[in-house]
């Protein structure tokens, strides 16, 4: 199956989580190396200050070329994706991604970590606590 991956750079568990997966004989899209030599985007790409940005900065460089590439990076591998894992914690990217899993009728399987319980999550075809579980879910 090909499998989308969305979470948070700062999810110690996603490197494990698309290991897991690609071991189990799945395609796994990673957004952190979405191809060879290819580390993924980073805002500060763009500018180094991006995290002081105001709200219009925000605004204009969503068409900076370099936000423009990721994007489409990402996008495409959301439509080549027969299903999304959702990892936990993660952010609002990732929790649009997965999004649009649903209303795309794809399969969108939740790897929960701690944290309090969120209602929408019933939305998901499974709520998994172990990478185990994601990978019989995808059977």
């Amino acid at each position: 199956m090909k499998i989308y991956v969305a979470s948070s750079w700062r999810n110690y568990r996603q490197p494990n989580v698309v290991n897991n997966l690609r071991g189990a004989g799945h395609e796994v899209y990673d957004f952190r190396q979405p191809g060879e030599g290819d580390n993924g985007f980073h805002w500060s790409e763009i500018d180094i200050d991006w995290q002081n940005w105001t709200p219009e900065q925000y605004i204009t460089n969503l068409s900076n070329p370099i936000a423009e590439d990721g994007y489409k990076k990402d996008y495409n591998a959301i439509l080549w994706a027969d299903a999304c894992v959702l990892v936990m914690p993660c952010g609002r990217s990732a929790h649009l991604e997965a999004g649009y899993f649903v209303g795309a009728n794809k399969k969108l399987i939740i790897l929960i970590d701690d944290g309090e319980p969120e209602l929408m999550y019933k939305l998901a075809d499974n709520v998994c606590i172990t990478t185990d579980e994601v990978i019989d879910m995808l059977r």
